[in-house]
């Protein structure tokens, strides 16, 4: 009868497999290295962080409740310790973020078209400074008026002495949701760019997402009505920068001009 062979397209099969593979495996690889060089960075930062700058930091936090008078506690035997672990991981991060976000940009870089990589590389400085604008401007302003009104409603009830982790950790949940919620236009611009939303379909959104937003708040800050109100209403704003950026904001297109799917 007739013998067998090979068929050209089971051929054309496993090399079309094999072809696909192969920059899946490429993106494995590249992630594998993403990964080791930041937790690599992350390390090297967190132990300078906690042999230099441990206590001129913890110094530095404790500064605006010690200079109102109050009296930082620790109340386990190991309370103090976890804490500077705390701030000298925060304190690592910051030190080694320059790094990480270029080691983020030389991930995505090659999905770029040439046209975008300037646009992304201004971005790229742009997030970080809004992230930084974020934490000043909540550690200068929101954080100072939200310690002054909790110690003078609970001066009156009872004598302050406030635990060092617990103090921290509000410290913490309370500015860093600001550096992240500051980074909402470059966000709105992604997305808009990316072809996901229109400044048309923001507009009819406005009240869902006004909705959203404190609920958020609520989520991201300690459970009281000033820190959400503190953090909803810059939230809301921000919201609409990004509209108003995205009004001027053309989705992605290829060199050639089309659009992308």
């Amino acid at each position: 009868m007739f013998k067998k062979k090979d068929s050209p397209s089971a051929s054309e099969h496993d090399q079309s497999v094999n072809e696909n593979a192969q920059p899946l495996l490429e993106h494995l690889l590249a992630m594998r290295k993403l990964l080791i060089a930041c937790f690599g960075a992350l390390a090297v930062g967190f132990v300078v962080a906690f042999y230099f700058l441990c206590s001129p930091v913890m110094d530095f936090i404790t500064s605006p409740i010690e200079a109102r008078g109050v009296q930082v506690i620790y109340t386990a035997v190991s309370e103090a310790f976890t804490t500077q672990l705390k701030v000298s991981l925060v304190v690592g991060v910051i030190l080694v973020s320059p790094f990480l976000f270029y080691q983020i940009w030389a991930f995505v870089k090659p999905a770029l078209y040439d046209n975008e990589i300037r646009l992304f590389r201004a971005l790229f400085f742009l997030a970080l400074g809004l992230f930084l604008l974020g934490i000043v401007f909540c550690y200068r302003y929101v954080y100072a008026l939200a310690i002054n009104f909790f110690l003078v409603a609970g001066e009156d009830l009872a004598t302050p002495l406030l635990s060092i982790d617990k103090y921290v950790g509000f410290l913490f949940s309370f500015i860093l949701p600001f550096g992240v919620v500051f980074e909402l236009p470059i966000g709105v611009f992604m997305a808009t760019r990316m072809g996901w939303v229109t400044y048309d379909k923001l507009k009819s959104w406005r009240k869902f997402v006004f909705f959203g937003i404190f609920v958020l708040a609520a989520i991201l800050t300690p459970p009281d009505i000033i820190s959400q109100v503190m953090l909803g209403v810059p939230m809301f704003l921000l919201f609409e920068v990004g509209v108003q950026v995205s009004r001027f904001t053309k989705p992605r297109k290829t060199p050639d001009g089309l659009p992308i799917e």
